[in-house]
């Protein structure tokens, strides 16, 4: 369905061990060190979940379109202004931020904003790596 690209459910635990879930966008990218293939979301610093990502790196991300759906989890990465991830400097970021954005369908007149509105957000790359 076109109205729905990209649109995924993301849980992560929280300290309590409950579940904390939310629909974000998300796609498919190569990670940025490695070359695997990950799921790639793009979360605010000041985001719940990526509170939660900081203390357990571990997520689940449900996939859907229409009727069809996949599920994977795995281990996350973070790469952002207050998590580096080695390999991944400031304009390799800047350029993570956009790529992932464009992987979930995402487009921008105007990414000279864009960049700018990420780094005041603090916004950082979530990385899932799929083990399941």
């Amino acid at each position: 369905m076109p109205g729905d690209h990209g649109l995924v459910v993301v849980s992560t635990q929280r300290a309590d061990g409950t579940i904390q879930s939310s629909v974000v966008n998300a796609g498919v990218i190569a990670h940025p060190v490695t070359g695997a293939q990950v799921v790639a979301l793009v979360s605010r610093g000041d985001a719940h979940r990526l509170k939660n990502l900081r203390e357990r790196p571990y997520a689940s991300v449900v996939i859907r379109a229409g009727w069809q759906w996949a599920a994977v989890e795995g281990a996350v990465e973070l790469a952002g202004p207050d998590d580096p991830l080695p390999g991944v400097d400031a304009e390799r970021l800047r350029l993570l931020l956009r790529e992932i954005f464009t992987a979930a369908g995402g487009s921008h007149d105007d990414f000279a904003t864009y960049d700018r509105v990420m780094l005041d957000e603090r916004r950082t790359a979530v990385l899932v790596t799929p083990a399941r």
